[in-house]
Protein backbone atom coordinates (compact mmCIF):
# COMPACT_ATOMS: atom_id res chain seq x y z
CA UNK A 1 0.00 0.00 0.00
CA UNK A 2 2.82 2.00 0.96
CA UNK A 3 4.48 1.41 -2.57
CA UNK A 4 1.34 2.07 -4.62
CA UNK A 5 1.03 5.13 -2.43
CA UNK A 6 4.43 6.48 -2.90
CA UNK A 7 3.92 5.34 -6.91
CA UNK A 8 0.66 7.24 -7.28
CA UNK A 9 2.56 10.33 -5.73
CA UNK A 10 5.49 10.65 -8.54
CA UNK A 11 2.62 10.21 -11.31
CA UNK A 12 0.34 12.64 -10.37
CA UNK A 13 3.85 14.95 -9.49
CA UNK A 14 4.64 14.34 -13.43
CA UNK A 15 1.26 15.09 -14.86
CA UNK A 16 0.85 18.51 -12.66
CA UNK A 17 4.49 19.01 -14.18
CA UNK A 18 3.45 19.07 -17.30
CA UNK A 19 0.45 21.22 -16.73
CA UNK A 20 1.91 23.67 -14.42
CA UNK A 21 1.87 26.99 -16.41
CA UNK A 22 5.98 28.13 -16.70
CA UNK A 23 7.17 31.75 -16.72
CA UNK A 24 9.98 33.39 -15.27
CA UNK A 25 8.78 35.17 -11.97
CA UNK A 26 5.63 34.86 -10.69
CA UNK A 27 2.43 37.12 -11.42
CA UNK A 28 2.36 40.41 -9.56
CA UNK A 29 -1.57 41.58 -9.61
CA UNK A 30 -1.05 45.33 -8.78
CA UNK A 31 -4.51 46.53 -8.55
CA UNK A 32 -4.18 49.59 -10.82
CA UNK A 33 -5.83 51.28 -13.42
CA UNK A 34 -4.92 53.51 -16.23
CA UNK A 35 -7.27 56.31 -17.82
CA UNK A 36 -5.82 57.53 -21.17
CA UNK A 37 -6.90 60.38 -23.27
CA UNK A 38 -5.96 61.15 -26.82
CA UNK A 39 -6.16 64.89 -28.10
CA UNK A 40 -3.76 64.94 -30.91
CA UNK A 41 -1.60 68.33 -31.28
CA UNK A 42 -2.58 69.39 -27.90
CA UNK A 43 0.56 70.64 -26.07
CA UNK A 44 0.61 69.79 -22.81
CA UNK A 45 -0.43 73.04 -20.66
CA UNK A 46 -4.11 72.76 -22.56
CA UNK A 47 -3.90 68.79 -21.90
CA UNK A 48 -3.89 69.61 -18.07
CA UNK A 49 -6.30 72.16 -18.08
CA UNK A 50 -9.18 70.52 -20.53
CA UNK A 51 -8.26 67.03 -19.44
CA UNK A 52 -6.06 66.40 -16.10
CA UNK A 53 -7.94 68.32 -13.94
CA UNK A 54 -11.64 68.17 -14.59
CA UNK A 55 -11.13 63.94 -14.39
CA UNK A 56 -8.91 64.40 -11.41
CA UNK A 57 -12.27 66.64 -10.01
CA UNK A 58 -14.25 63.86 -10.64
CA UNK A 59 -12.28 60.68 -9.60
CA UNK A 60 -10.85 62.22 -6.18
CA UNK A 61 -12.29 60.21 -3.08
CA UNK A 62 -13.22 57.32 -5.15
CA UNK A 63 -13.73 53.98 -3.44
CA UNK A 64 -10.12 52.06 -2.41
CA UNK A 65 -7.76 54.48 -4.11
CA UNK A 66 -4.31 55.22 -2.29
CA UNK A 67 -2.82 57.07 -4.63
CA UNK A 68 -3.50 58.98 -8.00
CA UNK A 69 -0.39 59.75 -10.52
CA UNK A 70 -1.37 62.48 -13.51
CA UNK A 71 1.04 62.57 -16.45
CA UNK A 72 0.31 65.20 -19.24
CA UNK A 73 2.32 64.88 -22.32
CA UNK A 74 1.92 66.43 -26.20
CA UNK A 75 -1.35 65.20 -27.20
CA UNK A 76 -1.89 62.61 -23.98
CA UNK A 77 -2.93 62.41 -20.72
CA UNK A 78 -2.27 59.17 -18.61
CA UNK A 79 -3.77 58.37 -14.69
CA UNK A 80 -2.99 56.20 -13.09
CA UNK A 81 -5.00 54.88 -10.15
CA UNK A 82 -3.34 52.61 -6.90
CA UNK A 83 -5.93 50.41 -5.18
CA UNK A 84 -5.17 48.77 -2.22
CA UNK A 85 -4.23 45.45 -1.81
CA UNK A 86 -7.53 43.51 -2.23
CA UNK A 87 -9.65 45.45 -4.55
CA UNK A 88 -12.28 43.90 -6.87
CA UNK A 89 -10.64 45.39 -9.83
CA UNK A 90 -14.71 44.76 -11.83
CA UNK A 91 -16.23 46.47 -9.64
CA UNK A 92 -13.53 49.57 -9.34
CA UNK A 93 -13.56 49.84 -13.27
CA UNK A 94 -17.82 50.36 -12.97
CA UNK A 95 -16.97 52.73 -10.54
CA UNK A 96 -14.05 54.90 -12.55
CA UNK A 97 -16.34 54.69 -15.61
CA UNK A 98 -19.45 56.02 -14.22
CA UNK A 99 -17.03 58.80 -12.42
CA UNK A 100 -15.54 59.93 -16.32
CA UNK A 101 -18.76 59.86 -17.86
CA UNK A 102 -19.75 62.88 -15.09
CA UNK A 103 -16.40 64.92 -16.89
CA UNK A 104 -18.26 67.05 -20.24
CA UNK A 105 -17.08 69.74 -21.61
CA UNK A 106 -14.37 68.30 -23.64
CA UNK A 107 -12.73 69.85 -26.56
CA UNK A 108 -14.19 68.57 -30.12
CA UNK A 109 -11.13 66.73 -30.86
CA UNK A 110 -10.59 64.72 -27.98
CA UNK A 111 -11.11 61.02 -27.86
CA UNK A 112 -12.99 58.73 -25.28
CA UNK A 113 -11.14 58.30 -22.36
CA UNK A 114 -9.81 54.59 -22.46
CA UNK A 115 -9.74 52.65 -19.07
CA UNK A 116 -7.03 49.39 -18.84
CA UNK A 117 -5.37 47.60 -15.80
CA UNK A 118 -1.93 47.25 -15.55
CA UNK A 119 0.34 45.26 -14.10
CA UNK A 120 3.65 43.14 -14.08
CA UNK A 121 2.53 40.54 -16.47
CA UNK A 122 1.71 43.03 -19.32
CA UNK A 123 5.28 42.73 -20.20
CA UNK A 124 5.63 41.46 -23.62
CA UNK A 125 7.24 37.50 -23.84
CA UNK A 126 7.77 38.60 -27.67
CA UNK A 127 9.22 41.32 -30.19
CA UNK A 128 8.87 41.57 -33.63
CA UNK A 129 10.35 44.18 -36.53
CA UNK A 130 8.50 43.99 -40.03
CA UNK A 131 11.39 45.37 -42.64
CA UNK A 132 11.03 45.55 -46.34
CA UNK A 133 12.15 43.40 -48.51
CA UNK A 134 14.65 43.54 -50.99
CA UNK A 135 13.70 45.54 -54.10
CA UNK A 136 10.64 46.82 -51.99
CA UNK A 137 10.70 50.81 -52.01
CA UNK A 138 7.31 51.53 -50.62
CA UNK A 139 7.55 53.63 -47.12
CA UNK A 140 7.38 51.45 -44.31
CA UNK A 141 4.82 53.53 -42.47
CA UNK A 142 2.13 53.05 -45.60
CA UNK A 143 2.18 49.44 -44.14
CA UNK A 144 0.31 50.41 -40.76
CA UNK A 145 -3.60 49.03 -41.99
CA UNK A 146 -1.89 46.19 -43.60
CA UNK A 147 -0.46 44.92 -40.58
CA UNK A 148 -3.05 45.67 -38.22
CA UNK A 149 -5.80 44.06 -40.40
CA UNK A 150 -3.58 40.98 -41.37
CA UNK A 151 -0.70 40.32 -38.33
CA UNK A 152 -1.49 41.89 -35.57
CA UNK A 153 -5.34 40.24 -35.52
CA UNK A 154 -4.21 37.34 -36.18
CA UNK A 155 -1.68 36.81 -33.73
CA UNK A 156 -4.55 38.47 -30.87
CA UNK A 157 -6.30 35.59 -31.85
CA UNK A 158 -3.76 32.93 -30.33
CA UNK A 159 -4.74 30.84 -27.30
CA UNK A 160 -3.06 32.68 -24.61
CA UNK A 161 -2.05 35.81 -25.86
CA UNK A 162 -4.07 38.75 -24.22
CA UNK A 163 -2.98 41.55 -26.78
CA UNK A 164 -0.55 42.86 -28.94
CA UNK A 165 0.97 46.54 -28.78
CA UNK A 166 2.15 47.98 -32.26
CA UNK A 167 4.27 50.88 -33.25
CA UNK A 168 5.35 52.60 -36.58
CA UNK A 169 2.46 52.32 -38.74
CA UNK A 170 0.47 55.54 -40.08
CA UNK A 171 -2.96 55.52 -40.03
CA UNK A 172 -4.97 56.10 -43.39
CA UNK A 173 -6.70 59.27 -43.43
CA UNK A 174 -8.65 61.59 -46.26
CA UNK A 175 -7.15 64.81 -46.81
CA UNK A 176 -8.57 68.51 -47.98
CA UNK A 177 -5.87 70.50 -49.35
CA UNK A 178 -7.37 73.56 -49.63
CA UNK A 179 -5.82 76.48 -52.60
CA UNK A 180 -5.39 79.53 -51.28
CA UNK A 181 -5.60 81.33 -54.58
CA UNK A 182 -9.29 79.82 -55.06
CA UNK A 183 -10.29 80.51 -51.63
CA UNK A 184 -9.52 83.90 -51.85
CA UNK A 185 -11.74 84.58 -55.42
CA UNK A 186 -14.62 83.07 -53.81
CA UNK A 187 -13.51 85.08 -50.38
CA UNK A 188 -13.86 81.73 -48.38
CA UNK A 189 -12.09 81.00 -45.09
CA UNK A 190 -11.04 78.18 -43.66
CA UNK A 191 -13.43 78.21 -40.85
CA UNK A 192 -16.02 78.27 -43.38
CA UNK A 193 -14.85 75.23 -44.78
CA UNK A 194 -14.40 73.05 -42.38
CA UNK A 195 -17.98 73.99 -40.40
CA UNK A 196 -19.18 73.73 -43.78
CA UNK A 197 -17.50 69.44 -43.55
CA UNK A 198 -18.80 69.60 -40.19
CA UNK A 199 -22.71 70.27 -41.07
CA UNK A 200 -22.37 67.71 -44.10
CA UNK A 201 -20.51 64.60 -42.25
CA UNK A 202 -23.74 63.90 -39.71
CA UNK A 203 -26.26 60.98 -39.43
CA UNK A 204 -29.12 62.01 -37.36
CA UNK A 205 -32.95 61.14 -36.36
CA UNK A 206 -35.08 63.52 -38.90
CA UNK A 207 -38.70 62.33 -37.33
CA UNK A 208 -41.11 60.06 -37.90
CA UNK A 209 -43.65 59.71 -40.74
CA UNK A 210 -47.16 58.13 -40.34
CA UNK A 211 -48.83 56.30 -43.35
CA UNK A 212 -52.33 54.38 -42.07
CA UNK A 213 -51.41 52.01 -39.72
CA UNK A 214 -47.28 52.03 -40.44
CA UNK A 215 -44.79 54.39 -39.40
CA UNK A 216 -41.48 55.34 -40.82
CA UNK A 217 -38.73 56.39 -38.98
CA UNK A 218 -36.46 58.90 -41.59
CA UNK A 219 -32.98 59.35 -40.50
CA UNK A 220 -30.31 61.93 -42.68
CA UNK A 221 -27.42 59.88 -43.38
CA UNK A 222 -24.46 62.17 -44.10
CA UNK A 223 -21.23 60.34 -43.06
CA UNK A 224 -18.58 61.33 -45.43
CA UNK A 225 -16.64 58.41 -46.20
CA UNK A 226 -15.34 58.58 -50.21
CA UNK A 227 -13.42 61.60 -52.09
CA UNK A 228 -16.35 62.21 -54.38
CA UNK A 229 -18.68 63.41 -51.54
CA UNK A 230 -16.40 65.54 -49.77
CA UNK A 231 -15.80 67.14 -53.22
CA UNK A 232 -19.31 67.56 -53.87
CA UNK A 233 -20.08 69.29 -50.45
CA UNK A 234 -20.81 72.64 -50.78
CA UNK A 235 -19.69 75.77 -48.75
CA UNK A 236 -20.96 78.96 -50.78
CA UNK A 237 -23.78 79.83 -53.04
CA UNK A 238 -23.50 82.87 -54.70
CA UNK A 239 -26.42 84.72 -56.44
CA UNK A 240 -25.81 87.44 -59.53
CA UNK A 241 -28.49 90.23 -58.67
CA UNK A 242 -28.18 91.39 -62.25
CA UNK A 243 -29.46 87.92 -64.01
CA UNK A 244 -30.54 85.97 -61.02
CA UNK A 245 -28.63 83.31 -61.83
CA UNK A 246 -27.13 81.07 -58.47
CA UNK A 247 -23.48 80.07 -58.55
CA UNK A 248 -22.65 77.22 -56.05
CA UNK A 249 -19.29 76.32 -54.44
CA UNK A 250 -18.52 72.83 -53.61
CA UNK A 251 -15.06 72.00 -51.70
CA UNK A 252 -13.98 70.43 -54.90
CA UNK A 253 -13.45 73.88 -56.54
CA UNK A 254 -11.48 74.76 -53.43
CA UNK A 255 -9.34 71.85 -52.69
CA UNK A 256 -7.74 68.37 -53.39
CA UNK A 257 -9.33 65.70 -52.16
CA UNK A 258 -7.48 62.28 -51.98
CA UNK A 259 -6.76 59.55 -49.56
CA UNK A 260 -3.21 59.46 -47.79
CA UNK A 261 -1.05 58.79 -44.62
CA UNK A 262 -0.27 60.73 -41.75
CA UNK A 263 3.05 62.19 -41.25
CA UNK A 264 5.04 60.01 -38.79
CA UNK A 265 6.00 61.73 -35.42
CA UNK A 266 9.24 59.21 -35.01
CA UNK A 267 10.79 56.38 -36.81
CA UNK A 268 11.81 52.82 -36.22
CA UNK A 269 15.15 51.31 -37.49
CA UNK A 270 16.41 47.88 -36.85
CA UNK A 271 19.55 46.91 -38.67
CA UNK A 272 19.85 50.36 -40.21
CA UNK A 273 16.35 49.93 -42.43
CA UNK A 274 13.03 51.51 -41.35
CA UNK A 275 10.48 49.10 -39.71
CA UNK A 276 7.58 48.31 -37.63
CA UNK A 277 7.29 47.03 -34.54
CA UNK A 278 4.97 44.68 -32.62
CA UNK A 279 5.01 42.80 -29.71
CA UNK A 280 2.74 40.05 -27.98
CA UNK A 281 1.41 39.64 -24.03
CA UNK A 282 0.30 36.69 -23.03
CA UNK A 283 -2.42 35.92 -20.62
CA UNK A 284 -2.08 35.62 -17.38
CA UNK A 285 -1.35 32.08 -15.82
CA UNK A 286 -0.79 31.13 -19.81
CA UNK A 287 2.30 28.62 -19.98
CA UNK A 288 5.15 31.18 -21.86
CA UNK A 289 6.64 28.52 -23.25
CA UNK A 290 3.72 26.42 -25.36
CA UNK A 291 2.04 30.40 -25.84
CA UNK A 292 5.44 31.56 -27.20
CA UNK A 293 5.68 28.17 -29.54
CA UNK A 294 2.48 29.03 -31.30
CA UNK A 295 3.11 32.60 -32.14
CA UNK A 296 6.43 31.78 -33.57
CA UNK A 297 4.76 29.00 -36.02
CA UNK A 298 2.14 31.64 -36.42
CA UNK A 299 4.84 34.68 -38.00
CA UNK A 300 6.50 31.74 -39.59
CA UNK A 301 2.80 30.60 -41.46
CA UNK A 302 2.69 34.69 -41.65
CA UNK A 303 5.90 35.28 -43.39
CA UNK A 304 5.18 32.38 -45.96
CA UNK A 305 1.08 33.57 -46.93
CA UNK A 306 0.98 37.48 -46.32
CA UNK A 307 3.98 39.48 -45.91
CA UNK A 308 6.45 37.60 -48.21
CA UNK A 309 3.53 38.65 -51.27
CA UNK A 310 3.24 42.26 -50.13
CA UNK A 311 7.40 42.68 -49.80
CA UNK A 312 7.79 42.37 -46.24
CA UNK A 313 9.43 40.52 -43.85
CA UNK A 314 9.31 39.65 -39.81
CA UNK A 315 11.72 38.60 -37.51
CA UNK A 316 11.65 38.54 -34.07
CA UNK A 317 14.12 40.35 -31.75
CA UNK A 318 13.48 39.36 -28.38
CA UNK A 319 12.09 35.95 -26.56
CA UNK A 320 11.42 35.43 -23.17
CA UNK A 321 11.54 32.25 -23.27
CA UNK A 322 15.21 32.31 -23.60
CA UNK A 323 16.00 33.97 -20.21
CA UNK A 324 13.44 31.68 -18.97
CA UNK A 325 15.41 28.44 -20.03
CA UNK A 326 18.64 29.31 -19.01
CA UNK A 327 17.24 30.62 -15.46
CA UNK A 328 14.85 27.15 -15.05
CA UNK A 329 18.29 25.16 -15.97
CA UNK A 330 20.47 26.95 -13.44
CA UNK A 331 18.12 26.50 -10.80
CA UNK A 332 17.48 22.64 -11.91
CA UNK A 333 21.03 22.48 -12.16
CA UNK A 334 21.41 23.25 -8.63
CA UNK A 335 18.60 21.05 -7.41
CA UNK A 336 20.20 18.17 -8.80
CA UNK A 337 23.55 18.84 -7.58
CA UNK A 338 21.78 19.78 -3.74
CA UNK A 339 20.22 16.38 -4.14
CA UNK A 340 23.67 14.41 -5.00
CA UNK A 341 25.42 16.12 -2.32
CA UNK A 342 22.85 15.42 0.34
CA UNK A 343 23.31 11.91 -1.02
CA UNK A 344 26.98 12.10 -0.98
CA UNK A 345 26.88 13.29 2.96
CA UNK A 346 24.71 10.99 4.04
CA UNK A 347 26.65 8.36 2.61
CA UNK A 348 30.14 9.67 4.34
CA UNK A 349 28.70 9.24 7.77
CA UNK A 350 26.31 6.03 7.50
CA UNK A 351 28.47 4.04 5.19
CA UNK A 352 25.37 2.03 3.87
CA UNK A 353 24.38 2.37 0.53
CA UNK A 354 21.21 0.99 1.10
CA UNK A 355 20.83 3.34 3.91
CA UNK A 356 21.95 6.04 2.18
CA UNK A 357 19.07 5.10 -0.74
CA UNK A 358 16.46 4.88 2.02
CA UNK A 359 16.63 8.11 3.18
CA UNK A 360 17.04 9.47 -0.56
CA UNK A 361 14.16 8.70 -1.29
CA UNK A 362 12.65 11.27 0.14
CA UNK A 363 13.79 13.90 -1.73
CA UNK A 364 12.10 12.82 -5.11
CA UNK A 365 9.29 11.66 -3.60
CA UNK A 366 8.95 15.33 -1.69
CA UNK A 367 9.60 17.51 -4.26
CA UNK A 368 7.72 15.56 -7.15
CA UNK A 369 5.10 15.28 -4.59
CA UNK A 370 5.36 19.32 -4.35
CA UNK A 371 4.52 19.98 -8.14
CA UNK A 372 0.86 18.12 -6.95
CA UNK A 373 -0.44 20.59 -4.81
CA UNK A 374 1.17 23.90 -6.58
CA UNK A 375 -0.82 23.04 -9.44
CA UNK A 376 -3.82 22.96 -7.50
CA UNK A 377 -3.26 26.37 -6.07
CA UNK A 378 -3.17 27.66 -9.53
CA UNK A 379 1.06 28.67 -8.94
CA UNK A 380 3.96 28.67 -11.97
CA UNK A 381 7.37 27.02 -12.55
CA UNK A 382 9.72 29.80 -12.12
CA UNK A 383 13.01 31.03 -10.58
CA UNK A 384 11.43 31.80 -6.93
CA UNK A 385 9.35 28.43 -6.68
CA UNK A 386 12.26 26.71 -8.14
CA UNK A 387 14.56 27.95 -5.78
CA UNK A 388 12.38 26.84 -3.54
CA UNK A 389 12.57 23.66 -4.16
CA UNK A 390 16.58 24.13 -4.26
CA UNK A 391 16.14 24.88 -0.48
CA UNK A 392 13.86 21.99 0.46
CA UNK A 393 16.18 19.29 -0.94
CA UNK A 394 18.44 19.33 2.55
CA UNK A 395 15.49 20.14 4.27
CA UNK A 396 13.67 16.76 3.18
CA UNK A 397 15.74 14.45 4.78
CA UNK A 398 15.99 15.44 8.38
CA UNK A 399 12.46 13.55 9.38
CA UNK A 400 13.71 10.42 7.34
CA UNK A 401 17.51 10.66 9.63
CA UNK A 402 15.49 10.87 12.59
CA UNK A 403 13.22 7.98 12.00
CA UNK A 404 15.61 5.76 10.66
CA UNK A 405 18.05 5.96 13.68
CA UNK A 406 15.38 5.59 15.70
CA UNK A 407 14.58 2.42 13.93
CA UNK A 408 18.30 0.99 14.19
CA UNK A 409 18.12 2.18 18.12
CA UNK A 410 15.81 -0.30 18.91
CA UNK A 411 17.06 -3.09 16.74
CA UNK A 412 19.96 -2.97 19.01
CA UNK A 413 18.37 -3.31 21.63
CA UNK A 414 17.16 -6.92 20.39
CA UNK A 415 13.55 -6.03 18.85
CA UNK A 416 12.85 -7.71 15.78
CA UNK A 417 13.36 -5.43 12.87
CA UNK A 418 9.73 -5.30 11.76
CA UNK A 419 8.29 -4.35 15.11
CA UNK A 420 11.58 -2.08 15.12
CA UNK A 421 10.86 -0.35 11.98
CA UNK A 422 6.71 0.29 13.37
CA UNK A 423 7.65 1.01 16.96
CA UNK A 424 10.68 3.00 15.65
CA UNK A 425 8.35 5.40 13.35
CA UNK A 426 5.71 5.70 16.20
CA UNK A 427 7.84 6.80 18.63
CA UNK A 428 9.56 10.03 16.86
CA UNK A 429 6.80 10.82 14.36
CA UNK A 430 5.26 13.19 17.03
CA UNK A 431 8.77 15.63 17.17
CA UNK A 432 9.05 14.81 13.56
CA UNK A 433 5.61 16.79 13.29
CA UNK A 434 6.93 19.48 15.48
CA UNK A 435 9.63 19.78 13.60
CA UNK A 436 8.33 19.94 10.42
CA UNK A 437 5.13 22.14 11.50
CA UNK A 438 7.55 24.86 12.95
CA UNK A 439 9.05 24.94 9.42
CA UNK A 440 5.80 25.48 7.82
CA UNK A 441 4.49 28.01 10.57
CA UNK A 442 7.53 29.92 9.14
CA UNK A 443 6.16 30.51 5.87
CA UNK A 444 2.62 31.02 6.65
CA UNK A 445 2.66 34.64 6.81
CA UNK A 446 4.07 34.81 3.24
CA UNK A 447 0.97 32.43 2.28
CA UNK A 448 -1.02 34.81 3.67
CA UNK A 449 0.69 38.36 2.69
CA UNK A 450 -1.82 39.65 0.16
CA UNK A 451 1.15 42.84 -0.55
CA UNK A 452 3.32 42.40 -3.70
CA UNK A 453 6.27 40.71 -1.70
CA UNK A 454 4.22 38.35 -0.62
CA UNK A 455 2.71 37.56 -4.04
CA UNK A 456 6.63 37.51 -5.51
CA UNK A 457 7.62 34.96 -2.60
CA UNK A 458 4.34 33.47 -1.97
CA UNK A 459 5.94 30.23 -4.55
CA UNK A 460 8.67 29.78 -2.19
CA UNK A 461 6.44 29.24 0.72
CA UNK A 462 4.06 26.85 -0.93
CA UNK A 463 7.11 24.79 -2.20
CA UNK A 464 8.96 24.19 0.91
CA UNK A 465 5.89 23.92 2.93
CA UNK A 466 4.48 20.99 1.10
CA UNK A 467 7.79 19.45 0.76
CA UNK A 468 8.66 19.31 4.06
CA UNK A 469 4.89 18.20 5.09
CA UNK A 470 5.10 15.61 2.24
CA UNK A 471 8.76 14.60 3.67
CA UNK A 472 7.07 13.69 7.39
CA UNK A 473 4.46 11.30 5.27
CA UNK A 474 7.40 10.00 3.18
CA UNK A 475 9.69 9.44 7.23
CA UNK A 476 6.48 7.48 9.15
CA UNK A 477 5.57 5.46 5.94
CA UNK A 478 7.95 4.91 3.54
CA UNK A 479 11.10 5.13 5.58
CA UNK A 480 9.81 2.50 7.73
CA UNK A 481 8.38 -0.18 4.98
CA UNK A 482 12.14 0.49 2.67
CA UNK A 483 14.09 -0.61 6.18
CA UNK A 484 12.10 -3.71 6.99
CA UNK A 485 12.45 -4.86 2.94
CA UNK A 486 15.79 -3.10 2.17
CA UNK A 487 18.17 -3.93 5.01
CA UNK A 488 19.51 -6.98 6.29
CA UNK A 489 20.21 -7.70 9.92
CA UNK A 490 24.18 -7.41 9.24
CA UNK A 491 24.46 -4.51 7.45
CA UNK A 492 22.16 -2.50 9.82
CA UNK A 493 24.38 -3.66 12.50
CA UNK A 494 27.47 -2.48 10.49
CA UNK A 495 25.76 0.57 9.31
CA UNK A 496 25.28 1.21 12.90
CA UNK A 497 28.34 0.97 14.12
CA UNK A 498 30.02 2.54 10.80
CA UNK A 499 27.91 6.13 11.52
CA UNK A 500 28.61 5.76 15.92
CA UNK A 501 32.15 5.56 14.75
CA UNK A 502 31.85 8.27 12.40
CA UNK A 503 30.67 10.55 15.10
CA UNK A 504 33.30 9.49 17.49
CA UNK A 505 35.94 10.00 15.41
CA UNK A 506 34.21 13.98 14.32
CA UNK A 507 33.93 14.79 18.11
CA UNK A 508 37.71 13.53 18.83
CA UNK A 509 38.68 15.82 15.74
CA UNK A 510 36.72 18.46 17.42
CA UNK A 511 38.17 18.13 20.54
CA UNK A 512 41.72 18.38 18.74
CA UNK A 513 41.08 21.88 17.46
CA UNK A 514 42.75 24.82 19.26
CA UNK A 515 40.71 26.93 21.93
CA UNK A 516 40.98 30.88 21.32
Amino acid sequence: MVVAGVLMIIMFGFVALQQIPIQLTPDVRKPNLTITTLWPGAAPAEVEREILNRQEEVLRGLEGVERIVSTASTGRSRITLEFRIGQKMDRAILLVSNRLDRVTGYPDEVKRPQIATQGSEDNPIAWFVITRAEGNNRAINTYGDFVRDFVIERIERLNGVSGTNFYGGSEKELRVIVKPNEMAKYGLTVPAVVAALRRANISLSAGEVNEGKRRYVVRIEGELTAASAIRRVLVRTIEDEATGRVGRVTVGDIADVRFGYKDPTSSIRASGQPALVFNALRDTGANVIQVMQRVRDEVRELNQTVLKPAGLLAEQVYDETDYIHSAIDLVTQNIWVGGLLAALILLLFLRSPRATLVISLAIPVSVIGAFVMMAALGRSINVISLAGIAFAVGMVVDAAIVVLENIYRLKEQGKPIRQAAYEGASQVWGAVLVSALTTVMVFITILVLELEVGQLFRDIAVAISVSVILSLLVAVTLIPTMSNWMLSSTKRSRMASNAGGGAERLEDATKRLPLP
